[in-house]
């Protein structure tokens, strides 16, 4: 694929005019923004190394010394819980090069300590560091100050663990703004809070990271066609969306699509017992999230933060969509369930998230379908030609009573992903954080 997507640079993209590309107005989008070379190593340095990136779940690091192995765009990173005088204190994430096979993941299998082999004098102890340090401290050009991991901002936010690269970012808490009270339809309907399953799973697609973001963050529209024949197969009959009670809401580029049907995602895990879980406790969930959002907690719907952390609601699917250039990603899949709820209902949903989205489920492989073809499609030089249209749902901006942020009537629209790319266009136009915009809805 990457012979036949070769990037034909007109000028360097930091010199390139990013809101024209993304014409939020009237809802026109250049493909060049899914091809381009130099716009795509632009995005690893202004979006990716400066944004709050999803590294993690708490649950992932219950005791000092676990740790994960992660990406940050495509700076590799170890999510690491200190050790320091055995507190248990929140994960530290230092930047490293990484060696395949290295790595022992897991609360399995906590390691004694990091071992690090091709950093030389980081790695090990006894004799032979000692000899390491002998022989270093002969060369007049060594400074170990100048060198080793780099550290990062650590935020957390109800179990989720984030992590940037940018001094400058604003706080986690800032960056996420009110688009936290979406997110606590999941992460706050239980008093005992969420863990992820153990283990997650790893595939690669070739397509861009802003398809599968995008795909996320608003487009409904496709579930009743992509998915026709999965819905068909579990439900008996097509996927229909509530026009009156349904609706999509961003803040600063999050986005959410939901319906307020309670089960409407739930039901396509075809576990029985989890829809019966969410019915018999949804006045529990009403006391803490209050009426509307206790009927989303399993409603038909799908959201991202951005740039890159993706979910559903009713599956309780997460994924992060981490690029490994401009048409590959690398796809990691968890799934997260209240921590008190019964083991059998955790199997349950990891046997139903196994069914639908993993590599070989019933959903995913759709959407990855259609990804990968929005991906190879930009190949084409007439192709390139022609916009793509984001125009549906220009006049469906509504004032709602409760929900925050730009809201919107109606699941099937463009608004969110007309969203996802100003914020996209407005942190590739900037310079620093203190030229980008906030877009909390009030100015979109």
């Amino acid at each position: 694929m990457a012979d036949t997507l070769q990037a034909r640079h007109a000028s360097p993209a930091a010199d390139l005019d990013f809101h024209r590309l993304v014409d939020v107005d009237n809802g026109w989008i250049d493909r060049r923004i899914f091809w381009d070379e130099g716009i795509y190593q632009l995005e690893l340095e202004r979006i990716f190394a400066r944004c709050w990136v999803f590294v993690g779940h708490q649950s992932q690091f219950a005791e000092p010394g676990d740790f994960v192995t992660t990406y940050i765009g495509q700076d590799a990173v170890i999510a690491a819980k200190d050790r320091k005088g055995g507190r248990q204190r929140l994960p530290e994430f230092l930047l490293a090069p990484r060696e395949p096979g290295v790595f022992r993941r897991g609360r399995q299998h906590p390691p004694v300590h990091l071992q690090l082999p091709r950093l030389g004098l980081w790695a090990g102890r006894g004799p032979a560091r000692a000899h390491e340090e002998e022989q270093y401290s002969k060369c007049a050009t060594f400074d170990k100050s100048k060198l080793g991991l780099h550290r990062a901002r650590v935020g957390i936010y109800k179990g989720l663990v984030f992590a940037t690269f940018d001094p400058d970012a604003p706080s986690l808490d800032d960056y996420l703004g009110d688009y936290r009270y979406y997110l606590d339809v999941l992460l706050d309907n239980d008093a005992g809070g969420t863990e992820f399953i153990e283990g997650n799973v790893k595939s690669r697609l070739g397509c861009n990271w802003k398809f599968a973001a995008e795909n996320f963050v608003g487009d409904a529209y496709h579930a009743g066609w992509t998915h026709a024949s999965a819905a068909a197969a579990i439900f008996k009959k097509d996927v229909k969306v509530n026009v009156e009670r349904s609706y999509q809401a961003n803040i600063n580029g999050h986005g959410t699509e939901f319906g307020l049907d309670l089960i409407g995602n739930a039901m396509g895990l075809a576990e029985p017992e989890v829809v019966e879980y969410l019915k018999e406790n949804e006045a529990r969930f009403a006391e803490r999230l209050g009426k509307l959002r206790s009927r989303m907690v399993g409603g038909m719907s799908s959201s991202n933060v951005f740039p890159n952390l993706a979910y559903l609601t009713g599956f309780n699917t997460w994924r992060t969509w981490t690029p490994k250039g401009p048409h590959e990603i690398e796809l990691h899949t968890w799934v997260l369930v209240n921590k008190d709820m019964p083991d059998r209902l955790k199997e349950a949903y990891r046997r139903g998230v196994s069914r639908t989205f993993s590599p070989t489920g019933m959903f995913e492989s759709d959407d990855g379908e259609n990804w990968e073809h929005c991906t190879r499609s930009n190949a084409g030089v007439v192709t390139r030609r022609q916009k793509l249209h984001y125009g549906l749902g220009m006049d469906s901006k509504i004032e709602h009573e409760e929900f925050p942020g730009a809201v919107y009537k109606v699941q099937l629209n463009d608004a969110n992903q007309r969203a996802f790319y100003q914020r996209w266009a407005d942190l590739m136009s900037a310079a620093s954080w203190a030229e980008v915009p906030a877009r909390t809805g009030a100015d979109q």
